[in-house]
């Protein structure tokens, strides 16, 4: 949703009818996640891809019926079954995909009023009816307990409540995913399934240390999704024209700024100073958050050295199992960039935990199943 998000605002805005093909359900290998979108407005525009080039072409045909008046549907592309369905994917598995339309003032006003919270960053979930005993297609938007009223209704106030409190716990671990009651919200029943979409607000990348590696890591930061901030004590260093891409750029001691701001389980930690006057302090504060992943850059004997002083410094074993010390997956990089890539490709490993070796060597499935693997 995020990559199109300014069209479909500016749709809303202007009162433009279009109809969303949502990715709902993945089976096996596919292209996209759940969540994925594509969009289909009145004049055949298309935004967005749902499985890249596999099924968009029937998925058009059935954007253009609903927005003649069809109703929501759910349908299912797969390569595995060629009579149950209607096209294939050219990689394998199957997907499930919700096709409906925003055609009235009020529809459009509702999805463009979850659209802002999106765009500003506030965290919100949307549940939609995909099937079972409620009207496909009926929404329920969730924001947490204390950020705002839920609006819309799935059909009775029992299913609502229910959607709303698992939504809300989906929203605190950055879920997606389909979820089954019964007709009046009933848990441990399968009557209706509906889909909650969150969108938490994009992850924290930390980057500390304002050297060349630092502006390579903050450029595919940023082109990851986080939000990056950049951190040194030095301000000839710390300058916004060195960092142009990161979201700010901090002049302050990095432990005292990492324990002042805000840290989460999808935060990541680069510690690229491998100078002991920042590394210790930093690292020992580091090492009490719950940040999903702290790398830090240098030798093997500067780490060596830097085990020792945080041993000192009282940190324990477990502790430091969690640094990702030297920082990056072997590569061979050279560069800050190619540094940066191979730190960006051990994120994503421990994200999703991969194993870090080409695909080439391995069997099984190419896509991880379930979600992000909790810090260690």
């Amino acid at each position: 949703m995020r990559d199109i998000l300014p069209d479909l605002r500016a749709r809303c805005a202007d009162g433009v009818p279009f109809a969303l093909a949502t990715v709902v359900a993945v089976h096996g290998s596919a292209p996209r996640d759940p969540g994925a979108v594509m969009a289909v407005d009145a004049a055949g525009a298309v935004l967005g891809s749902v499985s890249g080039g596999c099924v968009e072409s029937d998925l058009y045909e059935a954007a253009r019926e609903v927005l003649a008046g069809a109703p929501p549907r759910v349908v299912a592309y797969g390569i595995s079954d060629d009579e149950a369905f209607g096209a294939g994917l050219t990689c394998g598995g199957t997907i499930e995909v919700l096709v409906r339309a925003y055609v009235t003032g009020a529809e459009r006003d509702g999805l463009a009023a979850l659209l802002e919270l999106i765009a500003a960053g506030r965290p919100v979930a949307e549940a939609t009816v995909l099937s079972g005993a409620a009207e496909t297609g009926a929404r329920l938007v969730v924001r947490p307990a204390d950020a705002g009223p839920t609006t819309g209704t799935l059909g009775s106030e029992g299913l609502d409540a229910a959607v709303t409190d698992d939504a809300r716990g989906l929203l605190a671990q950055g879920r997606t995913g389909v979820q089954r009651y019964g007709a009046l919200g009933q848990r441990r029943m399968q009557e209706v399934a509906v889909f909650v979409r969150t969108y938490a607000p994009p992850p924290r990348m930390l980057v500390f240390g304002a050297i060349d590696h630092a502006a390579a890591t903050a450029r595919i930061g940023a082109f990851l999704g986080y939000r990056v901030t950049v951190c040194d004590a030095r301000p000839a260093f710390a300058t916004r024209e060195r960092f142009p891409t990161a979201d700010e750029v901090v002049r302050a001691w990095p432990h005292t700024y990492l324990e002042s701001t805000e840290v989460d389980a999808r935060t990541a930690i680069c510690v690229l100073t491998h100078d002991p006057r920042f590394d210790v302090p930093l690292l020992v504060a580091a090492l009490r958050t719950p940040a999903a992943y702290i790398g830090v850059m240098g030798s093997r004997r500067t780490h060596h050295d830097r085990l020792a002083r945080l041993r000192a410094a009282g940190v324990d074993e477990a502790g430091l199992a969690r640094l990702a010390s030297p920082v990056g997956l072997d590569l061979g990089a050279r560069t800050p960039e190619e540094t940066a890539v191979s730190i960006a490709a051990e994120i994503v490993q421990h994200r999703w935990g991969g194993t870090g070796r080409p695909l080439g060597e391995l069997t099984g499935a190419i896509h991880h199943p379930g979600g992000p693997v909790p810090p260690r």
